[in-house]
């Protein structure tokens, strides 16, 4: 991933360095876990050192960059080298060491996760009573509140924290199992007890590679997670449009939103959230792909992984991020809600003359062609609907018809069902 969308925390894990480093700590706990090495071998297999330049150098003879990393570090150790890599074959070290620093990305990106959900929580508490119109097909149906709007996505990113925590667990596994898998040259002992040094789990059944199915499970769990972040964004981008303008993400002193109109302030974070969420979807339909090996392994996998698993993790970690920044700091203008609410001339209050005409004795379809006609009048007129009802319905209680606190009466309870996740 460009330096642009990275953070330099998570943007260290997937560094060539880190890469072989995750791999020597695979070969040293596997030489710990030997009956071979004395003490004094198992000294100078941990002492052993590498570096990217040497292991490139290396690789370029030997076209294979497992056997350039064995090569490389062996002879870092000295006589005592020969038991690194010792029964082991290049899909235990490379598929364990994954698993290290797959561990490690979720280590960062679920507190971000989790600290999304709470500035959401906070935000909707803080607008439980802000006034605002739902709108259905873009169009404005019902008043809601924007603390109930928040509260549906902070629900929404906590299910999208708590599949992501899943997916980085099942996928913390490792294999040492040899060849095509059968420990040949191993055992399902030695494997267990080199993984329970590195916290990992085993995998049941490896066929050398550990099955592509779990890196396509934490794909998606971190491309449906990107979705949620979307639909947020999209939210707060229809908010900031000129002839709405309820919401504005932050706009820092000395930003500019244009470089030929001073006057624009865009909604830049929430569309470079809409844009990178399309490459986590991508990267998911290739995690996909990848579960499908011939027999019991090939390496068709493993060029796309060297892409997308560091480009979805640095991603979802700068997404996260970025939201929780937005939301944190975005203004809301609760004056303009209200304006807002009046663009219909309160025919958004049609289901409960609807509802009134029924109540007092008027079949369904009938009293909805009057409420419907009204309300369309009143809108396409600009003539009140209260007007027009108390015109033709003198009967009806107006007062009860066009009371907003009728929306919004429970807005309480909802948004206080937030105290279950935050």
């Amino acid at each position: 991933m460009i330096p642009r969308y990275t953070r330099p925390e998570l943007g260290a894990i997937w560094t060539d360095e880190a890469r072989f480093e995750a791999m020597r700590e695979v070969e040293v706990a596997a030489c710990e876990e030997m009956d071979g090495p004395t003490p004094a071998d198992l000294a100078a297999i941990r002492a052993a050192t590498f570096t990217v330049e040497a292991i490139a150098e290396r690789e370029r003879t030997t076209d294979h960059d497992v056997a350039a990393f064995v090569d490389v570090l062996a002879e870092s150790a000295g006589p005592s080298g020969r038991w690194i890599h010792f029964g082991l074959t290049s899909s235990d070290v490379l598929d364990t060491g994954l698993a290290l620093q797959l561990r490690r990305a979720g280590e960062l990106i679920l507190p971000g996760a989790r600290r999304l959900v709470d500035v959401l929580a906070a935000r909707a508490r803080e607008h439980r009573d802000t006034v605002c119109v739902g709108r259905t097909h873009g169009i404005h149906a019902e008043p809601t509140t924007f603390g109930i709007k928040l509260a549906g996505f902070a629900f929404e990113a906590h299910r999208n924290a708590e599949r992501l925590d899943r997916a980085f667990a099942q996928v913390a596994v490792g294999a040492l199992s040899g060849a095509v898998g059968t420990y040949a040259a191993t055992s399902p002992d030695f494997e267990r007890r080199v993984l329970a040094r590195l916290d990992l789990a085993a995998e049941p059944v490896s066929t050398q590679v550990v099955p592509r199915d779990r890196h396509a499970d934490l794909l998606q769990a971190i491309a449906l997670a990107g979705a949620g972040l979307e639909r947020l964004a999209t939210e707060i981008r229809h908010l900031q449009r000129t002839e709405v303008r309820e919401v504005e993400e932050p706009f820092r002193a000395g930003q500019k939103g244009s470089s030929a109109m001073p006057h624009k302030r865009n909604p830049i974070k929430a569309e470079q959230i809409t844009g990178l969420a399309r490459v986590l979807r991508a990267n998911a339909t290739a995690g996909l792909e990848n579960v499908a090996l011939w027999h019991e392994r090939d390496i068709s996998h493993s060029s796309v992984e060297r892409v997308i698993l560091p480009d979805s993790t640095i991603l979802i970690d700068y997404l996260q991020h970025r939201a929780a920044a937005l939301v944190e700091g975005m203004t809301v203008y609760p004056e303009r809600m209200r304006e807002n609410l009046e663009l219909t001339h309160g025919a958004l209050y049609s289901q409960r003359v609807l509802l009134a005409l029924v109540g007092g004795g008027m079949a369904r379809d009938d009293a909805y062609r009057i409420a419907q006609r009204l309300a369309q009048q009143a809108w396409d007129e600009g003539t009140p609907l209260r007007e027009l009802l108390a015109a033709e319905r003198p009967e009806l209680d107006l007062d009860e018809i066009f009371d907003p606190s009728y929306f919004t009466r429970h807005a309480g309870e909802i948004v206080g069902r937030l105290d279950e996740i935050a």
